[in-house]
Parts: structure tokens; sequence; C-alpha cells
């Protein structure tokens, strides 16, 4: 069934019409484009050109059509050019005439645009939900081992010793960020574009708040050109699922590291992780590898619609088809990649001895004690040097910092004093820490009961959508 025809004097070929299908991907969008279209049918009894009983016909027909649409095999055959033209197929096939009206006053150009932010409004909703649960996820481990003390890194290298929840938390704001740049995107995806028409505005008088209201959208769209040229939505989605996928990324390849043999801190569940085929003893990150390898594959996504985007004159183009399968690809990909890392999470162990160990052999200590001598009155510079020293004699002697007591710092520089011997174990060093942000024990407890209520404040927020 084609939209369009009387214009031309044969049809489009085989090979053009292969070529510009697109039923095979957008059939996603059958969900929303029943709904859509039984606000449509509201609209147009409003306007006085369905009766009130071709309107129940049609909206009854389109739920038909809905709930059929959930088996799989309701696609098998069809050769219809795109998802609304098959609706509109198999509403005829129920309703007769009556489906030719459905389309009266409506551009498929608005049509498409209303379809994919209802899509998209769902597929944000379940990206944030699963944010929510990893956030809660990460929280619950750092909780499990409150006290655990890691080396941080700068370089790969041994820099300062922090708190394993210090640690979780940095991840929990870079996931808050996420939730925060999602719910954005929600907003500028949640506007209705019905009433645009192809690009000029449509010719019928229809109350565009009143189908807003029907569908749910909180606010309507404010130039019928640019909904049809418009997909910077879509692109906020897409840009959205980038960061995700980029912080998941960062996380799959700290937990690969850490649970190595090399640094041996984490365990990982036998649920997550794989054997090999030759080799019995390997039980390898595989899910943490997929986690880190989809992160290209969603760049990839906004990458393409991004360079589609550019450079269209104004108002709708047929390359703005090629919106769909990245949308859906990065959809599934941030979705999948989220759950599987609160999985991830759920089964991680922490042997917290190992990065303990780790932290007390190297010199993570050695810039709380560099400041602990300006605090002394010595200047920083000097300081650095004095530990930066101690550092190197120890590091060509093969001596740990517990290995120095006070009497035997002081004789290294008399700017020690020796009490400054506690400072050589990295928990001390951490109570110096104290402020907002910073990995003291108080400030870690203080910042996990921030975050908790955060996660409550955004399970809120969902709630309410």
């Amino acid at each position: 069934m084609k939209l369009w025809g009387g214009r031309f004097e044969s049809g489009p070929s085989a090979l053009f019409e292969k070529f510009s299908g697109s039923l095979d991907f957008d059939r996603e969008l059958v969900f929303a484009d029943v709904k859509g279209s039984q606000a449509f049918a509201r609209a147009l009894q409003r306007q006085g050109i369905l009766t009130t009983e071709e309107t129940g016909r049609l909206i009854e027909a389109f739920a038909e059509i809905g709930e059929e649409a959930k088996q799989a095999e309701y696609f098998a055959g069809a050769e219809d050019e795109d998802i609304h033209t098959f609706v509109i197929r198999k509403l005829g096939e129920k309703t007769g005439d009556l489906a030719s009206k459905i389309h009266t006053g409506r551009s498929r150009n608005e049509q498409v645009s209303l379809d994919t932010r209802i899509y998209l409004r769902t597929a944000a909703d379940a990206v944030l939900g699963a944010l929510l649960e990893l956030m809660e996820s990460l929280l619950a481990l750092g909780q499990k081992y409150p006290g655990a003390v890691i080396p941080g890194y700068t370089h790969l290298r041994r820099a300062q010793a922090v708190l394993w929840p210090h640690y979780l938390l940095a991840y929990v704001e870079m996931f808050g960020r996420d939730f925060e740049r999602m719910t954005q995107a929600r907003a500028r995806i949640d506007v209705m574009p019905l009433g645009s028409g192809a690009l000029a505005g449509s010719g019928f008088d229809f109350d565009r708040e009143a189908i807003a209201e029907d569908l749910e959208f909180a606010a309507i769209t404010a130039n019928s050109m640019d909904v049809s040229a418009d997909r910077d939505f879509a692109l906020d989605f897409l840009y959205a699922c980038s960061l995700i996928g980029l912080h998941l990324s960062r996380l799959a390849e700290d937990w690969i590291l850490y649970s190595s043999e090399e640094f041996d801190w984490l365990t990982l569940g036998d649920g997550v992780t794989s054997g090999s085929s030759l080799m019995p003893q390997k039980k390898n990150p595989d899910s943490l590898e997929l986690i880190r390898g989809k992160c290209g594959r969603i760049f990839g996504d906004l990458t393409s619609l991004f360079i589609t985007m550019k450079g269209l004159p104004l108002t709708y183009n047929r390359d703005m088809q090629e919106d769909k399968e990245p949308l859906f690809d990065a959809f599934h990909q941030t979705l999948g990649s989220l759950q599987m890392a609160r999985g991830v999470a759920d089964t991680v162990g922490l042997k917290a001895d190992r990065p303990r160990q780790a932290a007390d052999d190297s010199w993570v200590v050695a810039t709380d004690l560099a400041e602990e001598l300006a605090r002394r009155g010595v200047a920083f510079h000097r300081a650095h040097q004095i530990v930066g020293r101690l550092v190197l004699e120890s590091v060509q002697a093969g001596k740990k910092p517990t290995d120095w007591t006070g009497e035997a710092l002081e004789s290294f520089a008399p700017e020690f004093g020796a009490d400054m011997a506690r400072l050589l174990a990295p928990v001390e060093g951490m109570k110096s820490r104290e402020l907002p942000g910073g990995t003291g024990p108080r400030a870690v407890e203080a910042a996990l009961a921030k975050a908790q209520e955060r996660l409550r404040t955004m399970g809120e927020t969902l709630q309410v959508k």
C-alpha cells in the first residue's frame, strides 16, 4: 500500500522499493504509531471529520493491531514501504474504506516525528531506571566494605590511598550526571509535533494542546518547518547514551584490571564470566569486555546520525530515514550494558587485604608526609623535595614506608618529627582529607548518605513520569 501515487504514471521500480523500504527496522515503532494514530483519530473527531462511531471503530482496530503486533509472525511476508503504510493496510483490513480517513490533515513527516518521540520517551525512561538500579548496586557494594583501603591511580601508577566507597562514589557521580543528561534529553523529546503538517502547518484547525494532553506530552512544537527538519532530540538521546557508554567502558576497564591475576583485588561471579575452549584454568571477564566493546558501537550510532544531518537543507529529506537504526541500536545496547553492569556489580567481591597491602607496600603516603611538613611551616616545594629524596632512598634500598621508624625519619631530615611515623600508614593520612568530596572516613560516610538521598529523589522523579 502507498500513501501517495496520483502524481505518477507508473510505480517505483522493484530496485528502488527494496532500497528505500524501512519496514524491516522501523517496525519497532509499531506501538508508538498505534498510540499516536489513536490520538489523531480523536483529534479528527473533534474536527467533525469522524463521527463518534467511526472514531470508536478506528481506535478499537488500532488496539487490535497493537496486540497482534506482539506476535513475531505478524510481519511475516509484509512488503509495505514502512511501518506507517503497514499499519494503514492492516487498519483497512479491519475497517474497510474508513481507514482512508485517518490520514486526513496528517503528513508522514510529522507522524514520523511523533512516533519517534513516543518511542524515545519510553526508551529514555527505561535507561533512567537502569541507571538508577546500577547506582544503587554500586552504593551497596561500597557499603559492603566501608573501611577498605585501596590505592588510587594516576597514569595507572599508585598515587594516593582512598577508601573503596570513595572510589565507587566517583562512578555514582558519573552515572548521576548521565541521569541528569538523559532527563534533559527526555524533556526535549517530550514535545508534541502533530499539527505541523508536512512543513507549513496543518490546514485543519486542530487543538494541538488537546492532542498533547491526550498523548501526555509536556508541550507542543513552536515551528512547523523545524518539526519537519528536526532530529536534535534524537541526537540528544544518542549523546546521552554515548556518555553512559563511555562511563560504563571505564568502569569495565577498571574491573577487568582489578580482577586480573596481576591485581587480584576483585572476584567476579561465575554467572558473568566465561571459560576458554582450550585452557581449562581460564575465567574470563567477557561481560565487562562486551560492555567495553559496545561503547564504540554506541559512539558509532551517534556519529552516524550526526553526519547524516550535516548540511541537509530545510526541511525534510529522505536521508533522515537513517535515524531509526542508530537510535534503536543505541537504546538496546545502552540498556543492555547498564543491566549487565548491574549484574556484574551484584557479584563483585573485594579481596580487601590485597589492595590494602598494595597501598601499604607503595609510597601512596608521600603526599601525606609532604603536606604535614607544610602544615609545620616547611615551604611546600622544600617539603616535596625532602619526601621525594626519602622515596628515592627507600626505593634504592628496597624499603617500604613501614620500614621507617620515627627516629629514622628524624635522622633522615630534621624537618621530620618522630610522631610523623604514624602517617606511614595510609589510613592515617586519609583522616586529613575530611573536606566535602574528600576520602576522609567522615566525608565518605556523609557522601554515601547524600548519595542515598539523591537516589531516592531520582526514584521519585521516575515514578512521577
